[in-house]
């Protein structure tokens, strides 16, 4: 049986190692935080992000790093921010080979490296058997609580994928596989990006209508950001691409869509950026694929209006207005 540590006991974490134990595997969930692990240890629970759920009695967790030496698999799920740091310090420690699951929707704060490059380079090579990429539309507070739910399990090594895919997937959680890296993470992060022009225009007081025409015409410019870097176009069509797009524009479980509802009400970005405590890794993407976009020359109207909302201090009517009269177009084309 692989040993499984899933590494970040926030949200995504506690919900994956959940699936785990569920799944009767061997898995123990390391966080840094000491009253989490307490809580999930003595009282099963999370209430940070959990208040009213009881976790499974058997879900073990532990603020003692090593436990990784042994691993035969281990589950990153923390920020993008997070990701480079911890590769360093398991790389250090692990004694063999292992396959690391990636669960991070997002770029490297400083390269904008998509987040299975980063573990390549900050693992050491000898340290790491292959890169596994679980992602798709998953909310934490669901899986939690063991709602129908379906990701996908992406990797260049097919062999991996199919070993991630069985070790998750039960009667709640379906894990498809995938191979298309390069189209499945830049899907997952650009859509935290168009989530965030999402709340805005919530917030602003827009209704289904608009949130349909961003959601459509927010896949377009993912196909189109995503076929530029070397994705295939068909994967945005399925849970990395158009799946998490809509869980995430639609979901108030969502982050970015919560900060943009925040923005919207307020009519600007100040009022975010002066009291924001949460990541929100939506911000930051919008800024990495507007400067990639207009270096490739990149068509991203969406893009680039929430980008001048949240770093240009442009206000949401107004850049709703300008999206609407752009210059008409084909559909299509």
């Amino acid at each position: 049986m692989l040993k499984t540590v899933v590494i970040g006991s926030g949200s995504w974490g506690t919900a994956l190692a959940q699936v785990l134990v569920d799944n009767a595997r061997e898995v123990v969930l390391w966080g840094k935080n000491p009253k989490e692990i307490d809580d999930i240890n003595l009282r099963h629970q999370n209430t940070r992000f959990f208040p009213d759920v009881t976790l499974h009695e058997s879900l073990k967790a532990t603020c003692d790093l090593n436990v990784v030496r042994d691993a035969d698999l281990l589950v990153l799920s923390v920020p993008t921010i997070a990701v480079e740091e911890l590769c360093i310090k398991i790389g250090a420690l692990v004694e063999k080979p292992v396959i690391v699951v990636n669960t991070s929707k997002g770029f490297h704060p400083q390269t904008n490296e998509r987040m299975s490059n980063v573990i390549r380079r900050f693992m050491p090579k000898d340290k790491l058997k292959s890169v596994v990429s679980l992602i798709g539309p998953s909310h934490a507070e669901e899986v939690v609580l063991r709602m129908l739910t379906t990701i996908c399990a992406v990797s260049l090594c097919e062999e991996d994928a199919c070993s991630v895919q069985e070790l998750f997937s039960n009667e709640y959680l379906r894990v498809y596989r995938g191979d298309d890296e390069v189209g499945s993470e830049i899907g997952v992060a650009l859509k935290n990006a168009i989530a965030v022009a999402s709340g805005v225009l919530s917030g602003v007081g827009y209704g289904d209508n608009t949130k349909a025409a961003l959601i459509t015409r927010g896949l377009a410019e993912m196909i189109r950001y995503g076929v530029a870097l070397g994705g295939r176009a068909e994967t945005f069509m399925g849970l990395t691409g158009i799946g998490d797009l809509i869980v995430t524009c639609t979901s108030v479980h969502s982050r970015n869509f919560q900060a943009g509802y925040e923005i919207g009400t307020h009519n600007s970005a100040r009022y975010f950026w002066e009291n924001n405590t949460k990541t929100v890794e939506g911000v930051r993407t919008a800024k990495v694929v507007y400067e990639v976009a207009k270096q490739k020359q990149i068509d991203m109207p969406i893009v680039e209006e929430i980008y001048r909302v949240l770093y240009e201090d442009k206000k949401p009517q107004q850049s709703a207005r300008d999206l609407m009269l752009r210059d008409l177009k084909h559909e299509m084309k």
